[in-house]
């Protein structure tokens, strides 16, 4: 596996700032074992980051990247080809009444171009949960993902085939983690 790990570097133990501010990146195997793999190594890098396991925000970029994960591996394979997991955390400034907020990007991105994802006008998933009047046993990852992030969308995948599935979620400093 190819992973790279960025940060501003003031904090020599972990490598992060006390914000966490710091960039994840990742391949993994197109199998069901790499999407579980891609999940729980975003909640560990993230509980390193400061923002602990049982945390809501711990808990909410974990879910976005098991379900990108997992919609990249069963519809995004393209056999002896990786999916790509990029984690950044940046912060970016408010008024000063509000303090800052810092901005979680999740970026999946696969090898196949002809199955993009739906993204309706209002940000929401094009399909899911329900299909001709009853419900479906799958098709919510997308649904769930944009339940729990400020926004999301999918763009062609730059240098090369595929696309990147992406999803940010936005939190007030000091109240996202410990």
């Amino acid at each position: 596996m190819d992973s790279t790990v960025r940060s501003s570097g003031v904090l020599p133990g972990i490598g992060e700032t006390l914000d966490g501010i710091g960039e994840f990146a990742m391949r993994f195997t197109s199998t069901p074992r790499g999407a579980r793999l891609a999940r729980r190594l975003t909640s560990h890098r993230l509980d390193e980051w400061g923002y602990p396991y049982d945390t809501e925000l711990n808990e909410s970029v974990s879910v976005i990247v098991g379900e990108l994960a997992a919609n990249a591996v069963r519809h995004g394979h393209v056999p002896g080809r990786d999916f790509a997991l990029r984690l950044t955390v940046s912060a970016a400034a408010m008024a000063e009444a509000e303090g800052g907020t810092l901005r979680f990007r999740v970026e999946v991105s696969d090898t196949r171009s002809e199955r993009m994802p739906a993204v309706t006008s209002d940000g929401g998933a094009g399909a899911g949960a329900d299909r001709g009047g009853r419900l479906a046993e799958d098709g919510r990852g997308l649904l769930i993902v944009a339940c729990l992030a400020d926004s999301w969308g999918v763009a062609h995948r730059p240098g090369g085939p595929g696309k990147t599935v992406w999803a940010e979620l936005a939190v007030v400093a000091g109240t996202a983690g410990c």
